[in-house]
């Protein structure tokens, strides 16, 4: 369907690129949009009108679109009431009377067919000649197309991957191609067919009126072609990306994701032929652009009609139940649950298991028999990180082959939830937003039931700021910087081992000693165990290059893209695609830019210069503001060199902390530099402003603790406080102390003197930045509730990196040590923090003893609901094996209340911060990107951001923000008795505007 739309636009495209439109008629507008948001994504399909919508003339100064807040022709149920559809309102009048019910739902279907009315009416009108709409920032006609574009990718990715194999399988018959196939794409087309085959021969038996499977009414949802791409794909997939042992995936996890992948699919599926019926009474309608659209409309128009006076008549007799029925047939969209989805994923990876084979290369003997073994096996395997050790999962694994073709796979594989080519949709609802056909959930939840009932039950006027703050972030436009995907590429098809790029070779194995001595023996294959583990983390982060440069290749070409964001429970926003983004490594910020490019300007230039200093580091990026930039102008020849031949040269930039973006940056300075007026030259770059220990900040802030608030820069100062530093002088201080003690009556003095002599004792200029390294991470992550016992494993992957001590366990027990003083010399600095921290797990302690989860609302409106509690295991037999699927129970994990609850509260703020900034920078006419506690703009606005920034700092702030939790726990829970408010100090918020390095 979608391909015959494509051309019958394409004849058009001059009409459509050419004609001006009516503003009175927005023809265009309302006849397509109904592509752009499914009706299988709504609630109730047929009655969810307001999902056809309009595009909005409004706010063009920002460039993009609104489904629901501009002329919204459809958006009948945008009322007080808030339903996200008709059934709901329905659904609505159970604790009502039936009268009540039937009149509401009588106005709301009048004002259904009074608005179609409306769009029959105006798109009659012809098309007048009026001045060109924009939309998404771009003229309209260049709009559809990219929505078109859009569209496919998003509803025909798996369609498309089937039919070229199809293709392929012909024309190797003919013309013997497959051996100018990639390896893995030579795999999947030889697994393709006798999969397809298998699995429609299951489809045909559970057809079958005797059919008892339990499966049996899901598998023939899709076609067998479909089901076996998307099955083969998901599978390489996970094997590609998942944690633990490379090559090798649990099976519920891959059952579960394999088993969403086909129910998304299938209503997608659904969907378009449901479409394609009504596309094929047009077909012998005259070609004339608006004829067919308006017949369209016209045959909706009249099943709406029909289901109007049924529903109408129902409701007269008050049969509300009925009604209700009637909603259910039309949505036809009940959700598949998680056990259908496992049943349906086993299935079809038993059935890839029995039908894909693979064969090593030729180099056998004639005479022998070839070696065809299966390239995917189920078996049992230990996993190390799961709590509870011994435990056996069944899992499935790749044959080594197969495993070493994943590497360069990526391709060659279907990715869903791509950036998007126009503006996502604006979030209206828990579902409603984002992707136009691909489901979309403001929240990702993993499950938590009552996280979800909770914000689908807050009404829509209260998550308006925080809806608004999502389609800011998503209408934020990127593209790829091609200059730094071609040093990419280039490092990467040598061999890779630059600028933090993982080597593309393994290990190699030590050999087995020709010895009889045991423990030369045990070292050996301690040495034999530790190469294996580095080979296999090798490989994964191979393997997730792989990806992101995948799909850096696919958008390179592409003038600009977006990334629809979500949030987690705690209210922090995350781009939706999960591969390249711009909250990922320096490989891919390094590949991101803007897509908007902004004339630098005096300040502009003068920020550049920093942002490539704080991206060297090394110490750099703790300099006064005229020290940074002093760095960048003493090193300008380097600069110059990197910029212009960044493998060739020098190499300057591959010394940098963030090697890639340090170079992007190199590039940017030196066009500007050399230009004959710096200021005028255009900057894409992204440029930073991270917060100074963000979270110790939000805390100073909340006790307002003029020590604290000094240590993390709140006050201002003639250069940036570091607390890292801070903290490291007072451990080393510590363990100075602790050295010159008796080791016989205090055994940690071996390892102070260990970690002083080895550690610490660095002859060189950056002791203080070696020393801020070892206990960063754990000061980081100390306000967020890191334990004794992560402490400890931050501080040994720092020692081990360094290689200053090499005894296992002596690194060990100096890990300990170091651990206990890092923690101990914290407690001592930030006592205020430490407070608030102690009395947020009392509070938390209080409720969770009641069997109660903590729940409380962020200063934007969002409610939160902690998601810990005890799960219970659910046997479901399939046709793999008896998989043990987790659910929630009644039962709250106490503890995990308790320790969890302050660093939570403390994200859900910060999440505020950056979303309250992002809404500011929008209206002021800014490009925004956030990355939780780093906010980015153009070099040109950094001086506007931060006055913004800090601005939105001091009014988050000057809220009573613990009183009124307190407040809101006591009105809760009446019954509880909870600890009084910690005592707070008399820090003056204001200072921070005079701040030059609170964000920096």
């Amino acid at each position: 369907m979608w391909r015959n739309l494509a051309k019958r636009a394409s004849s058009r495209k001059i009409k459509l690129c050419s004609g001006k439109f009516s503003q009175e008629s927005n023809f265009l507008e309302n006849v397509t949009i109904p592509e752009t948001q499914t009706f299988f994504k709504a609630s109730h399909p047929l009655l969810a009108l307001h999902r056809v919508t309009d595009l909005s003339t409004q706010n063009q100064n920002f460039g993009r679109f609104s489904h629901t807040q501009s002329i919204n022709r459809f958006s009948v149920f945008n009322r007080t009431r808030n339903y996200a559809s008709a059934a709901e309102a329905i659904a609505s009048t159970d604790g009502e009377s039936d009268l009540s019910g039937s009149e509401e739902m009588q106005e709301l279907l009048e004002q259904i067919h009074k608005e179609a009315d409306n769009v029959m009416d105006s798109s009659s009108s012809s098309f007048d000649k009026q001045p060109k709409k924009m939309v998404g920032g771009m003229g309209i006609g260049k709009y559809y197309i990219l929505k078109r574009r859009q569209i496919k990718m998003e509803t025909e990715a798996w369609e498309q991957a089937a039919k070229e194999y199809q293709e392929l399988l012909t024309d190797m018959c003919e013309q013997k191609l497959a051996p100018n196939l990639p390896y893995v794409k030579s795999l999947f087309l030889g697994w393709f067919e006798p999969l397809r085959d298998a699995i429609a021969k299951d489809q045909e038996v559970c057809k079958e009126k005797k059919c008892r499977i339990s499966h049996a009414p899901y598998l023939d949802k899709l076609p067998a072609d479909m089901m076996a791409v998307i099955t083969m794909h998901k599978l390489v997939g996970l094997l590609m990306t998942a944690g633990g042992d490379a090559g090798c995936v649990r099976v519920v996890q891959a059952a579960c994701q394999i088993g969403e992948a086909i129910e998304h699919e299938a209503r997608i599926n659904r969907f378009l032929e449901k479409t394609k019926k009504k596309k094929n009474v047009t077909d012998n309608k005259s070609e004339d652009i608006s004829e067919p659209l308006t017949n369209e409309l016209e045959n909706v128009t009249k099943e709406k009609e029909k289901l109007k006076k049924k529903v109408t008549s129902l409701i007269k007799k008050q049969k509300l139940h009925l009604v209700r029925k009637i909603v259910k047939h039309q949505d036809d969209s009940k959700p598949w649950g998680q056990e259908a989805h496992v049943k349906v994923g086993c299935r079809l990876m038993q059935l890839l298991m029995e039908t894909a084979y693979i064969q090593p290369p030729v180099d056998q003997f004639g005479d022998s028999p070839p070696d065809i073994r299966p390239a995917f096996v189920h078996t049992l395997k230990s996993i190390t990180k799961d709590a509870m050790k011994g435990r056996r999962y069944g899992v499935i694994e790749c044959d080594p082959l197969v495993r070493k073709g994943l590497e360069n796979s990526a391709r060659h594989m279907v990715i869903d939830y791509m950036p998007m080519l126009v503006p996502p949709l604006n979030w209206t609802g828990y579902d409603h937003g984002a992707y136009l056909f691909l489901p979309s959930y403001v929240m990702r939840i993993h499950g938590a039931r009552q996280q979800r009932e909770a914000v689908k039950r807050t009404p829509r006027s209260q998550l308006e700021p925080v809806f608004e703050a999502l389609d800011t972030l998503g209408n934020t436009k990127w593209r790829v910087n091609k200059r730094i995907l071609s040093v990419i590429d280039r490092i990467w098809a040598n061999g890779g081992g630059l600028a933090d790029l993982v080597d593309r070779e393994d290990v190699p194995i030590p050999e087995e000693p020709d010895t009889e001595d045991e423990a030369e023996k045990k070292k050996w294959k301690w040495k034999v165990k530790a190469v294996k583990k580095e080979n296999s983390e090798r490989h994964s982060q191979r393997c997730h290059i792989e990806l992101k440069l995948a799909v850096a290749r696919k958008m390179k070409d592409e003038e600009g893209f977006y990334y629809p964001h979500n949030l987690d429970f705690r209210g922090r926003a995350y781009p939706m695609h999960p591969h390249l983004n711009h909250l990922g490594s320096d490989l891919c910020r390094g590949i991101l830019e803007f897509s908007e490019g902004r004339p630098l300007g005096k300040t502009g230039l003068h920020w550049l210069k920093i942002h490539l200093a704080n991206l060297y580091a090394g110490g750099v990026d703790k300099l006064s503001y005229e020290g940074r930039v002093a760095f960048s102008e003493n090193h300008l020849d380097d600069i110059f060199d990197s910029a212009d031949r960044p493998l060739e040269g020098r190499r300057w930039w591959l010394g940098a902390e963030d090697p890639f973006q340090c170079l992007a940056a190199c590039m940017n300075l030196s066009e500007a530099l050399r230009s004959s007026s710096p200021e005028t030259t255009i900057s894409h770059i992204p440029v930073h402003m991270d917060g100074s220990c963000n979270g110790l900040q939000h805390y100073a802030a909340l006790g307002r603790d003029k020590l604290g608030a000094a240590a993390v820069n709140l006050v201002g100062g003639d250069k940036p406080a570091d607390i890292y530093s801070g903290i490291a002088s007072r451990v080393l201080e510590i363990m100075r102390r602790d050295a010159e003690k008796d080791p016989k009556t205090n055994p940690n003095a071996l390892y102070a003197r260990l970690l002083v002599n080895q550690v610490f004792a660095v002859v060189s200029l950056t002791l203080e930045v070696v020393d801020r390294k070892l206990v960063k991470q754990t000061v980081m992550t100390s306000v967020y509730g890191v334990t004794y016992i992560g402490a400890r494993d931050q501080i040994k992957k720092r020692l081990k990196e360094r290689g200053a001590i090499a005894d296992d366990s002596e690194l060990f027990q100096a890990s300990s040590y170091a651990a206990k003083t890092t923690l101990t010399a914290l407690g001592e600095m930030f006592e205020a923090a430490r407070s608030i921290m102690n009395w947020l797990g009392e509070c938390a302690k209080v409720i969770a003893s009641v069997n109660q989860s903590v729940r409380w609302t962020t200063p934007l409106g969002l409610p939160v609901v902690q998601p810990y509690r005890q799960t219970g295991r659910h046997l479901i037999k399939t046709s793999l094996q008896i998989l043990a699927l987790q659910r929630e129970t009644d039962k709250v994990m106490v503890k995990r209340q308790r320790t969890a609850f302050p660093p939570n509260f403390v994200h859900s703020l910060d999440g505020s911060h950056m979303m309250m900034t992002a809404v500011a920078c929008q209206k002021a006419g800014m490009s925004f990107a956030g990355v939780h506690d780093s906010y980015w703009t153009h070099a040109s606005d950094i001086d506007e951001m931060n006055r913004i920034l800090r601005e939105k700092f001091v009014e988050l702030y000057s809220k009573p923000i613990l009183e009124n939790l307190l407040e809101s726990f006591q009105k809760s829970f009446p019954t509880l008795n909870f600890p009084p408010l910690p005592e707070r100090g008399d820090f003056d918020l204001r200072d921070v505007m005079d701040s030059p390095y609170f964000f920096n």
